[in-house]
């Protein structure tokens, strides 16, 4: 659907504000500072014709926001959509370059009150859902907000701007939230002023979240300056900046040799001196910006000049022609506030700054807190990042956080996507093996593809360094009674096995500690083995693990009690070969391979044909291949018995199916599943597969069927809990890059912990489920991508020169439940800085298996091409405004490519669909969703599962009460439904002062619940907020009192049922159920299991948000000067994510 006020379709360059286009010169802000700002006639300048062209506004009404928009689109009625649109009629089509060198990009408040004295098509949204599009522009004294066409007089369609009370960004009022053209307003293009005594508010969508962002700025400093702050923006505007150029320049002149700095610098070393504080410009482009203001200066001045007596002075005209090979400080200063002004961080600034150009450290301080998430901050945090950060010695002197200091700070490492805290090992390495997905590699050897591409040491090199726990070795007889290392059946050439051993041995514990399986596939014969042992014994030797497991054992060790073992995987000879070799049963996973490759060149081979032929007749073969995979028979052969001791928890065994495994198989022995089988099993039998993995190791490898090497999509298998997926490490793409991305996390050690879902003795999960998961509290993530910066051009392209038509996918992976993408808007002509300003929400059901995925791809007629993407697993996303460091196709870091995001996690409220508006959405207990139990058949257990009924009721309340009142406290507080309650009080600080400014509500802080007292006579909407805070603060005080008594009541009877567990199916027998029946009453054990410790520990996480937020109030009353005078407050400090200091290095 396309959102209503979103760009779509057109080019977004920054908005280009109040600056006029001619000749790249433009008119400065210095030309209005001497006389009255004016209007003028109220005419529509040819600079907001463009912007507004720019922005995707060719139609007044929203129907036009999107090609898509057509088949969704309100129905188009006059009493519904009033078209104000003045420039409609006359508005000619322009192309627009979002690159072009000669535009302004918005720096200042200044740049947005110009731009909104010229004025602003905007859509107005009343509460009958009516949606009137108006022109809206400040008054010549900037007093006053008016707009037109308007059936009042024109004394009446204004706005005094002292009268504004607060100015909102968002579709966070009444009047959005229940406008029935809610869902088509793009939350980053609304914006609402509050004002008059009543706290009326005007809702207003613009045509794009530049020019939203460009009005909520200069509404905001007009509001807090009046009339006066063009004056005091003149006398002030960017002065940390500008001291800072001139430094800089004048420090470049130096360098350059030249005294007298008015001369300028060469062209190179300002070049030079713009890419040195933004590394990713392009220096062609800043060079031909250099030159396109030094023509322009040549037209001004005159290459020839008449010296007034009609004679040419040619000395001048020489003078100025060596002049235009230098930079003047002007020029530079102009030039790099073009290449290095990130509008979209200026608006972000501006937010936090209290109306000012910088950041001081209580500004910064609340940015930390509120935004980025981070726990235990001061202003001493905000100095020390200020003086890292601020590039101006007189920033870092007062303690200001400067634009460009801003910008430094948001593009470093601390700032990156991906939480440090998972850099390291942080995960319990304690449990069993068996509860650990392991980073695991196919035909390691293999660097292309599978039939006659070529073997390599590297590819072990690489898989090891890359954090590769379980690697995989083909072992044939070679010459000279040495065995090699290939893949069997097919052209490609032989490793030596003595040389593939010591590569394992030398980088097996390079990148992780923890244990490394070397998978061997044996084809030798028996006197070749006694070379592989010996090999082993030598180069290997102590590092193998050789204790035989221990029979009462249920369980495999952990990876801590493995950390730097290798244990070899392979076939074991029986209990009864003490003395001799024996006779197993060999492993062949090539053989199907070879017998498909000569089926598919008898089929249709033609005596010309080559081996490239063959690879392609097979690979179309697949298809057959893999809907019907043959059954071969296993061969036998010789098992040398030092071989076969050497082997001890990872023994290979033939699957049969789950019943066979439940009752037969021991911990230490472990099944290899072809890809397509792996498949039928996760299809028909999911919860079989997911409670056999508890137990037993499951390794699944690509079907031979893949000779190009591609590769599975491993998430298929990981939601059923299969720990080792072979992947064809050299195949780059979709696949790899999520294989790669979930092994980052803890530490990149190669062994990642499974859901605990999934590892529980008795629980139910079903892989293919799509629908919430029993236990688990689903979560909302909202994404918002703001901008690219320094987009490629996508690698081997050539059809459009050097122009760049970006967009970005945002894709979730998991379970199918959560599988699903959103894209924004193509951004044409712009790989510099692109603009998307687009927020996307989803819910994910399963988060410790979620991982998310932006992928940018440049937007062309013949086939969109991929420019770069970025996977990261969600348990390892950073809340806040992030940047994203974009990767190649095969993995490597594109150099200083990077999206822009803000990027928030919140708790799903009831399992309902998202809350989205309105204080109506409070359910009434009676019309709440309990979560049911299941009746098993089997009387006794029922009656224990019974006396949790009464006990989840009232849990359910208990949560829900609180966060119902959370959400109704935050719309009060006009903020986003992303928004925590730390960020709930700061904008309420900015509302709630008196004539006098004094503030008419304050917070005692003295208890362990801050309560919220009037200071006088309150307006009613303050009322409501008071009122409100007070039932979130009983029903926060529910959970603290209640929540332990009933948590405890719900595991006791979790127990008491579970005493059950052992002897179900006999009690099942004397109820009479049988087959089918009991199966049943198995899996609704497990369910009821399930929801019991799922909704207890809801209810311990109830607790510590309830914590969490109280502690969130205080420290925000705080920073926001809203506390009554109390001795003895202090922070509390909320704890909910590390400190800057105390991150991880």
């Amino acid at each position: 659907m396309a959102e209503f006020g979103g760009n779509k379709s057109a080019a977004g360059p920054p908005v280009a504000g109040w600056k006029a286009a001619s000749g790249g010169a433009g008119v400065s802000l210095e030309t209005h500072r001497g006389e009255p700002v004016s209007n003028g006639n109220c005419s529509v300048s040819d600079t907001v014709k463009r912007v507004q062209n720019e922005s995707g506004c060719e139609s007044p009404t929203w129907e036009s926001s999107g090609s898509d928009s057509a088949s969704k689109a309100i129905p188009r009625r006059s009493s519904l959509i009033k078209d104000g649109s003045r420039a409609g009629r006359e508005r000619k089509k322009t192309v627009s370059f979002s690159s072009s060198l000669s535009e302004k990009k918005i720096s200042s408040a200044a740049d947005c009150i110009h731009s909104m004295v010229e004025g602003s098509e905007l859509k107005k949204v009343r509460t009958n859902s009516r949606v009137y599009q108006r022109y809206y522009l400040l008054d010549a004294g900037l007093q006053a907000l008016c707009w037109e066409p308007s059936k009042k007089e024109s004394d009446k369609a204004r706005i005094s701007l002292a009268s504004i009370r607060e100015v909102r960004t968002g579709r966070n009022t009444e009047t959005f939230r229940t406008s029935g053209v809610y869902e088509q307003i793009s939350e980053d293009c609304a914006f609402s002023i509050i004002y008059g005594e009543l706290y009326e508010s005007l809702d207003l969508v613009a045509n794009s979240a530049e020019v939203a962002n460009i009005w909520v700025t200069g509404l905001r400093y007009l509001k807090q300056y009046g009339k006066h702050a063009l004056d005091m923006l003149a006398s002030s505007q960017d002065s940390l900046r500008h001291v800072w150029l001139e430094q800089l320049f004048s420090s470049a002149a130096d360098s350059d040799g030249h005294e007298d700095v008015d001369e300028g610098i060469r062209l190179q070393s300002a070049v030079s001196l713009i890419q040195s504080v933004n590394p990713g410009v392009n220096g062609g482009k800043v060079e031909h910006r250099f030159k396109e203001l030094q023509r322009v200066r040549e037209r001004m001045c005159g290459l020839t000049l008449d010296n007034g007596s009609g004679v040419k002075d040619l000395s001048e005209n020489k003078r100025l022609v060596g002049r235009n090979e230098r930079v003047t400080k002007q020029e530079f200063i102009e030039v790099f506030h073009d290449f290095c002004t990130r509008p979209e961080i200026y608006f972000l600034l501006v937010q936090f700054s209290s109306n000012k150009e910088f950041l001081d450290t209580k500004d910064l301080m609340r940015f930390l807190e509120a935004e980025q998430g981070m726990a235990q901050v001061s202003e001493e945090t905000s100095l020390k990042l200020i003086q890292s950060h601020e590039p101006s010695e007189e920033g870092r002197q007062q303690g200001y956080l400067s634009l460009d200091g801003f910008t430094s700070y948001l593009t470093s490492s601390e700032c990156h996507l991906f939480e440090r805290e998972h850099g390291i090992v942080c995960q319990d390495m304690s449990q069993p093996l068996s509860h650990y997905y392991i980073n695991s590699s196919h035909n390691t050897y293999l660097i292309e593809d599978q039939f006659r591409g070529p073997s390599d040491i590297s590819g072990y090199i690489r898989a090891l360094k890359m954090g590769c726990r379980c690697v995989e070795v083909d072992v044939w007889d070679g010459p000279d009674e040495e065995p090699v290392v290939c893949t069997g059946h097919s052209l490609s050439p032989p490793l030596a096995w003595r040389c593939v051993l010591e590569a394992i041995g030398k980088y097996a514990f390079v990148a992780s500690e923890y244990p490394l399986i070397v998978c061997i596939e044996n084809h030798c014969s028996h006197q070749q083995q006694k070379v592989m042992w010996q090999h082993l014994m030598r180069i290997l030797g102590e590092r193998i693990h050789t204790d035989p497991p221990d029979g009462g054992e249920s369980y495999l060790p952990s990876p801590d009690a493995l950390r730097h073992r290798i244990l070899l995987k392979g076939k074991k000879l029986g209990s009864g070969s003490d003395v001799e070799d024996g006779e197993v049963s060999e492993e062949d996973e090539g053989a199907e391979m070879c017998q498909r490759l000569k089926a598919a060149n008898s089929g249709g081979t033609t005596p010309g044909g080559n081996e490239k032929d063959t690879v392609q007749k097979s690979v179309s073969f697949t298809g057959v291949a893999q809907s019907n995979p043959p059954q071969l028979p296993p061969k036998r052969f010789q098992l040398l018995k030092e071989l076969s001791d050497l082997v001890t928890l990872c023994c290979s065994i033939r699957f049969t199916d789950f019943q066979t495994s439940s009752e037969k198989q021991k911990s230490w022995e472990l099944c290899s599943f072809h890809e397509t089988l792996a498949l039928r099993l996760a299809s028909e039998s999911p919860g079989d597969f997911v409670n056999h993995n508890k137990h037993f190791l499951s390794r699944v490898y690509p079907s031979p069927m893949r000779i190009d090497s591609s590769n599975m999509n491993p998430q298929d298998l990981w939601k059923c809990g299969c720990q080792i997926v072979s992947m064809n490490f050299q195949t780059a793409g979709l696949m790899m890059d999520l294989n790669t991305a979930w092994f980052r996390q803890n530490g990149s050690c190669g062994y990642v912990l499974r859901p605990a879902i999934m590892r529980q003795e008795v629980s139910y999960f079903s892989a293919d489920t799509r629908d919430t998961v029993p236990g688990v509290s689903p979560q909302l993530l909202h994404v918002k991508v703001i901008s690219g910066q320094n987009l490629p051009k996508p690698r081997g392209s050539g059809a459009k020169g050097n122009v760049v038509d970006p967009y970005v996918y945002v894709e979730i992976h998991g379970i199918p439940a959560d599988c699903t993408e959103r894209r924004t808007r193509t951004v044409t002509q712009n790989g510099d800085n692109p603009i998307f300003d687009e927020s996307f929400e989803f819910q994910i059901n399963l988060p410790e298996l979620a991982m998310v995925r932006f992928v940018v791809l440049d937007d062309d007629f013949i086939g969109d091409e991929f420019i770069g993407q970025y996977t990261i697993p969600l348990e390892c996303l950073q809340p806040g405004y992030r940047h994203v460091p974009l990767q190649s196709l095969t993995g490597e870091e594109l150099p200083h490519a990077k999206l822009f995001v803000h990027v928030a996690l919140t708790n799903r409220r009831g399992g309902g669909k998202p809350h989205k508006r309105g204080l109506s959405v409070r359910k009434a207990r009676k019309g709440r969703d309990y979560t049911a139990l299941r009746d098993l058949g089997v009387r006794a257990v029922d009656d224990v599962f019974k006396m949790a009924a009464p006990q989840l009721r009232e849990a359910t309340d208990l949560r829900e009460n609180m966060q119902n009142s959370v959400a109704v406290f935050r719309e009060l507080c006009g903020v986003s439904v992303v928004a925590n309650l730390m960020q709930c009080v700061l904008a309420l600080g900015s509302r709630v002062s008196g004539p006098d400014g004094v503030p008419l509500i304050l917070f005692d802080l003295r208890d362990q619940y801050p309560t919220l007292e009037p200071q006088g006579p309150l307006p009613d909407v303050l009322r409501r907020v008071v009122s409100t805070y007070d039932m979130m603060v009983q029903a926060s005080r529910a959970v603290i009192e209640l929540s332990d008594g009933i948590h405890d009541k719900i595991l006791h009877i979790q127990t008491m049922a579970m005493e059950f567990h052992e002897k179900l199916q006999s009690l099942a027998a004397k109820e009479g159920l049988k087959g089918r029946k009991v199966s049943r009453a198995l899996e609704s054990f497990s369910w009821n299991i399930t929801i019991l410790k799922g909704q207890a520990d809801l209810l311990k996480h109830a607790k510590a948000e309830v914590q969490e937020n109280m502690k969130q109030v205080h420290d925000a009353a705080l920073t926001g000067n809203l506390t009554k005078e109390c001795a003895g407050v202090r922070r509390v400090r909320s704890q909910t994510r590390r400190g800057q200091d105390d991150r991880p290095t």
